[in-house]
């Protein structure tokens, strides 16, 4: 006992003393410099990605016409931005995006909600939502354009479809990883019905939802990509519409510099739904990088 006695303090000071390293090693970096320690990877591989496509184009797997290179396509994109008129087929798409992501967010959290909470709905529904998750979306097309001809129902339709089911699996995941003593915390606290669902259970499933939402996004960004390529109404245009139209003049500069466009937009949103669950892995103090 008396040597353990001696031997606390030391260890006290050293704990302390590595603690107060690990918040010296954090406060000397700028805000500059964790934004660039973000960022230059993403550059690397940006680098890397192009000097890629060019040495495929340069070994003359492919025409160039058929595969042009990062120099003659990276000005054909800076022209496609520079439009007018893409900006507004930008704003439809993100329009026809937004508002079918939020009606499968809607329908999702409802089924997840119930499914999650009743044995007889999981068993008849579980394994039919999952199935509905795993179902290509561009297998809806044919019967959303015969209920709905070559309309915007037809693309939400798909979109909300592509979303749905993997919304309400993330919560139901969620739900069913809540731990078992929470639930009887909140049992003993006083929490029944409605009021253990919105005060405990909901926060504990967060990562799983949010995780839910990520993927949900996923899918609808491919159904409706799928969908303007499917499905052209006239007198609209929509990024969709644009890669179609330059993929039937075979223009591959403007269909490629429309597919980066496409690929952006993944990543911006994508880094959204990244900023959201480093926030929330602060919030439960999970978040343990040492920038």
């Amino acid at each position: 006992m008396a040597l353990e006695t001696r031997k606390s303090p030391d260890l006290d000071r050293q704990l302390a003393g590595l603690d107060a390293l690990e918040l010296a090693s954090g406060a000397r970096r700028s805000p500059l410099a964790r934004a660039w320690s973000a960022l230059w990877p993403m550059l690397a591989a940006v680098a890397i990605a192009l000097g890629v496509w060019e040495l495929v184009v340069l070994s003359g797997w492919k025409e160039p016409w058929v595969l042009p290179g990062p120099r003659d396509v990276l000005p054909e994109f800076w022209n496609v931005v520079s439009e007018g008129g893409f900006w507004a087929a930008v704003g439809l798409t993100m329009r026809r995006a937004l508002v079918g992501f939020a009606v499968a967010i809607v329908i999702g959290v409802v089924i997840g909600s119930l499914v999650s909470q009743s044995r007889i709905l999981r068993r008849a529904f579980g394994s039919l939502i999952t199935g509905l998750q795993t179902m290509p979306s561009i297998a809806w097309f044919p019967l959303a354009i015969l209920l709905f001809k070559l309309s915007e129902s037809a693309i939400m339709f798909v979109v909300v479809l592509g979303a749905a089911p993997s919304i309400a699996n993330g919560l139901i995941a969620g739900v069913d990883y809540t731990p078992p003593i929470l639930l009887r915390v909140g049992k003993v606290m006083g929490l029944r019905g409605l009021a253990l669902y919105r005060h405990l259970i909901i926060p504990a499933a967060l990562p799983s939802f949010v995780a839910g939402l990520k993927q949900g996004w996923a899918f609808a960004w491919r159904s409706l990509m799928a969908g303007e390529l499917l499905v052209i109404i006239n007198n609209t245009q929509s990024v969709g519409t644009l890669l179609h139209y330059s993929r039937e003049l075979s223009d591959t500069p403007r269909m490629i510099s429309v597919m980066i466009v496409i690929l952006i937009i993944g990543i911006l949103i994508d880094q959204l739904f990244g900023l959201a669950d480093r926030t929330l892995r602060n919030r439960w103090g999970l978040d343990t990088e040492t920038d």
